[in-house]
């Protein structure tokens, strides 16, 4: 598992790399050229954005035990996606602040506020889609959490369930046993009974004899 989110590492850095070269790039190119690294530029990111994706899910798969590491690299890794964004937006707005100043001159100037108050709303929105996105993972962390306690909450009742089984076994088998140790002393006592009402008869079978015989004298 986590041999795969190495492998998305490696590739998030290639790519982010690529990115971060070619964003420097776009305020210092015009025309076709620069339209076409700007398409180029946004086609990466959205590579970078499922890179990202896939290592969430890999993220959540990974035991609790070991996630923490991981789930700190992934944050490292969102903040840098969010500085890339926010960088190509800025060079995406010079490049077409550039284009209107060619075409309008002093006209364009006083779009250049709108564009700033534009781009500002959007990394407002931007936060809040970032926060509720954390409250999010928060929530699914916890449900999972919260799952895995309730496995082994299970799993303890069962084996205190299947020892209370063991409990009542071993309570029947000692009182089998007690009952048969109770029969086998009977027994014992009712032998030896028998054993001394036999050697009185016999011993009185003896003197009988003796003094039946000394009388025919």
């Amino acid at each position: 598992m986590s041999s795969d989110f190495e492998t998305y590492e490696q590739d998030f850095g290639t790519i982010t790399a690529e990115v971060t070269n070619k964003i420097g790039k776009i305020p210092k190119l015009s025309g076709e050229e620069k339209t076409q690294l700007v398409l180029n530029v946004d086609k990466q990111l959205e590579e970078v954005r499922e890179l990202l994706e896939q290592m969430d899910l890999e993220v959540r798969e990974i035991p609790i035990q070991s996630r923490a590491m991981y789930t700190t690299r992934l944050k490292s890794y969102k903040q840098e996606m969010e500085k890339l964004e926010k960088d190509f937006k800025r060079s995406r707005i010079a490049y077409s602040d550039e284009v209107r100043n060619e075409l309008l001159g002093d006209d364009a100037i006083s779009s250049e506020g709108q564009r700033a108050h534009l781009l500002d709303n959007t990394e407002r929105l931007e936060r809040s889609s970032r926060r509720l996105e954390a409250g999010y993972q928060i929530a699914v962390e916890t449900e999972q959490v919260g799952q895995e306690i309730l496995s082994n909450l299970h799993t303890d009742r069962e084996k205190i369930q299947k020892a209370r089984e063991r409990l009542r076994e071993t309570d029947a088998n000692l009182g089998k046993s007690s009952r048969i140790l109770t029969g086998m002393l009977r027994r014992i006592i009712q032998n030896r009974v028998l054993v001394f009402v036999l050697g009185a008869i016999i011993l009185l079978t003896i003197i009988l004899a003796i003094y039946l015989n000394l009388r025919s004298h």
